[in-house]
């Protein structure tokens, strides 16, 4: 398990933590290494590098929180699966999970870094289908594990969100924008 602040999970198995900067390349890869040498390639990565921050697009002072939401969230993604996917087409098993969300699916208004990041994630998870193999939080983590065991090309955990999505992607603009515009905005920070 890598993250970047300690986490408290059961899961069966063998488990070994390290914490690491998911836009630190470097340490990734090291990381990744590390792990590899002492367990051989992994059975599962996920990849659920997120961060959030409210963003206004006429605000040139949010550029710097879109470019930390987009380094996390869609570069540290990457990251995270590229430092293991070499070692796991090598060994020829092994599954890479990226998780992502529905505000992916369309811009949300005071929140155009997370939803873009997302988008961008789901775009570059949706790529990687042809180059490599690929809630509370007990709960999410089950839900993405059966998830997982199916392997779907797109999972959306819980079901109840893609009904969400679908709803999102065929709502004609004018509908949504009239509706984003009366949306809570998510705080600035």
């Amino acid at each position: 398990m890598i993250a970047r602040r300690p986490v408290s999970l059961s899961l069966p198995g063998t488990i070994t933590r390290y914490q690491v900067d998911v836009t630190d390349e470097q340490a990734l890869a090291a990381t990744a290494q590390d792990f590899i040498a002492r367990h051989g390639p992994p059975d599962l990565v996920i990849a659920n590098a997120g961060v959030s921050a409210g963003t206004r697009g006429e605000e040139i002072r949010d550029i710097a929180s879109l470019r930390r939401v987009l380094e996390v969230n869609v570069t540290g993604l990457a990251a995270t699966l590229a430092a293991f996917a070499p070692a796991m087409r090598t060994a020829g098993r092994g599954t890479l999970a990226g998780i992502a969300s529905v505000a992916g699916f369309r811009g949300l208004a005071g929140n155009g870094a997370y939803s873009a990041s997302k988008s961008a994630a789901i775009t570059w998870l949706e790529s990687l289908r042809t180059e490599t193999f690929l809630l509370p939080p007990d709960e999410g983590a089950r839900r993405i594990a059966r998830a997982i065991a199916r392997r779907p090309r797109l999972a959306v955990v819980p079901w109840q969100m893609a009904l969400v999505s679908v709803a999102l992607r065929a709502m004609p603009g004018w509908l949504f924008d009239r509706l984003a515009a009366r949306a809570p905005r998510k705080p600035r920070t």
